[in-house]
């Protein structure tokens, strides 16, 4: 058996994973005065030299798309750096009759790299939708528990958008949101024919300096990383706090394999391998937090056997890896002859919506139970690689005349990308492949994934609602969903939107959940998960603020417990 090399020094606390949860509990443990020693699987990201913010196609091999155009798939060569649907090394799969799609990011700050920056509170409603409709379950805690969470975190992280009053979509501490642009106006002038409510977005990017960072200029390219950290991300934000406190050692390159228990039945560290040297070492902790997003944390959870946890650790209920959801995504494009020949302006603004359309039939019987919101976006940003590919797929023609065609189409086309709630079902989960293993020879996740006809009627209603719009505003939509199929009205593939939650949900009740309501396990009482695992609903918002705000709250609780002599 290969040696473990052990670390002699005992930090307070470990934490696994660096993006929103994990980041977030660093920052908030380090300034409490804790020591945490934080695992990421990553190496460290360098804004200055990573981001390719103002790098234009022709400065990359292939437009940026790579050989064959296959980084596309990873939304290209210029998103912010180490992101992908597929890790070579570290593999997945999907049992027989599902296909789910797994986005994963090793890179300190994690998909906080990435993300669209869309920073929704979820509604009172969402805590307690189940006593509305009697499916799936209620939360072990209630919108005003994680409120002033809410509020921390958007005064923190700077996060713009204005207030409404809308039951669906609350009120929150909000900077000045950008005005909208021609495209958005357009839009919103149908809505409101429409009877469709359509308001300032809500985006976790600064529009007024906050703590230090510099607003944002609208260059418009977020995804591609911000150097004035004037977007959100962990790595820029959470991470350098937690570094200046002093008390914060960040290992990288470090896959977590699994969580060490003591005699007495507490967490007393965890095990990883050094990518670099290929060995297994192990950091010791009078705590840890998992927050290695929430699939991963269930894939360490589970990995972590013992006689005590036979099934995998703070397992008692069964219920680690189930109830996995992802957000219901289907989108739609249409085209906008008042925009052919537009005189060519500044497209100016943030890189992401400057409205958006919160759920507006949450008064009304609907074919379908919960709801969803509507992204929207287009006309002229600025041209991306593959941007004009639909012109030969519809067209025949070359030189002068395929040019001219392609000018005449820029920027008259508005995007749609409808985000609903899933509700959690027996078929979809995952486990433990019993027969592979990554390059570490750690055992990989198996995934089981199936819609039900909640989510494919949800989307059929964003198909009908987007085209009405479309429609609406006097364009003509292009998309053509098909009505039956793995992809019916569009719906996008489990995985794809990734938002993935769920899989070590919180409850009152550890027979049928995993963590309590300060994302405690049930079993082990000082082991925490801090990322999108302890979601017990997934309701139409983008996670991110959530896992945040919950991350949060649950250090200060395991701060005060500490010092009570509890952990």
């Amino acid at each position: 058996m290969a040696q473990v090399i052990r670390s002699p020094k005992t930090y307070d606390v470990i934490v696994v994973g660096s993006g929103a949860g994990g980041g977030m509990a660093a920052k908030i443990l380090t300034e409490g005065g804790m020591n945490v020693a934080l695992l990421e699987a990553g190496p460290e990201v360098h804004p200055e030299k990573d981001y390719k913010m103002f790098m234009w196609p022709y400065d990359l091999p292939h437009r940026g798309i790579g050989v064959g155009g296959r980084q596309a798939e990873n939304f290209g060569e210029f998103l912010a750096p180490n992101g992908a649907w597929d890790i070579e090394g570290e593999p997945y799969t999907s049992a027989p009759g599902s296909d789910f799609r797994w986005f994963r990011s090793r890179i300190v700050g994690g998909r906080t790299n990435h993300w669209g920056r869309i920073a929704l509170r979820f509604a009172p409603i969402d805590f307690r939708s189940y006593t509305r409709d009697g499916l799936g379950s209620d939360w072990p805690i209630s919108y005003d528990d994680i409120a002033p969470y809410y509020d921390k975190v958007e005064g923190y992280i700077g996060v713009f958008g204005t207030n409404e009053n809308v039951s669906s979509a609350p009120n929150g501490v909000f900077l000045p949101p950008p005005k909208p642009r021609c495209t958005e106006l357009i839009v919103k002038k149908a809505c409101d024919k429409l009877n469709i409510t359509c308001i300032p977005a809500r985006l976790a990017i600064l529009t007024k300096s906050v703590n230090g960072r510099l607003p944002c200029h609208y260059c418009g390219q977020c995804g591609r990383g911000c150097t004035t950290a004037s977007n959100f991300s962990s790595s820029q934000v959470l991470i350098p706090p937690a570094m200046a406190t002093g008390k914060l050692t960040m290992i990288t390159g470090a896959m977590a394999r699994e969580v060490v228990m003591g005699p007495d039945g507490k967490a007393t560290g965890v095990s990883y391998i050094d990518k670099a040297t290929r060995t297994e070492q192990r950091v010791n902790a009078r705590a840890v937090v998992l927050a290695a997003s929430a699939c991963e944390s269930a894939r360490l959870l589970l990995n972590s056997k013992s006689a005590s946890f036979p099934d995998g650790l703070a397992n008692s209920s069964g219920t680690v890896g189930r109830y996995l959801t992802d957000s219901v995504g289907s989108g739609g494009e249409g085209y906008f002859p008042q925009l052919e020949n537009m005189t060519p302006h500044n497209h100016d603004g943030t890189g992401g919506m400057h409205m958006y359309m919160p759920w507006w039939k949450f008064d009304r019987q609907n074919d379908f139970p919960r709801g969803y919101h509507i992204e929207f976006g287009g006309g002229r940003e600025l041209p991306n690689c593959g941007m004009f590919n639909d012109v030969n797929h519809k067209e025949e023609g070359y030189g002068v005349e395929l040019k001219r065609r392609a000018r005449k189409n820029y920027g008259t086309t508005i995007g749609f990308a409808g985000r609903g709630e899933m509700i959690p079902n027996a078929d979809t989960y995952c486990e433990i492949d019993p027969d592979v293993v990554d390059e570490f020879g750690i055992p990989v996740l198996r995934f089981h994934f199936k819609w039900s006809e909640y989510e494919l009627r949800q989307a059929k209603d964003m198909q009908e609602t987007f085209r009405s719009i479309v429609e609406m505003a006097g364009g003509t939509y292009l998309t053509k969903a098909p009505i039956d199929g793995p992809r019916a009205y569009g719906i996008d593939l489990g995985g794809k939107i990734i938002h993935e939650v769920g899989t070590a949900r919180m409850g009152a009740d550890p027979k049928n959940s995993v963590l309590n309501g300060y994302c405690q396990t049930h079993d082990v009482k000082n082991l925490f998960v801090t990322d999108g695992a302890p979601l017990v609903t997934n309701p139409d918002k983008n996670p991110t603020l959530t896992i945040m705000a919950l991350s949060w709250r649950a250090s200060e609780y395991l701060l005060s417990e500490a010092g009570k002599g509890n952990i």
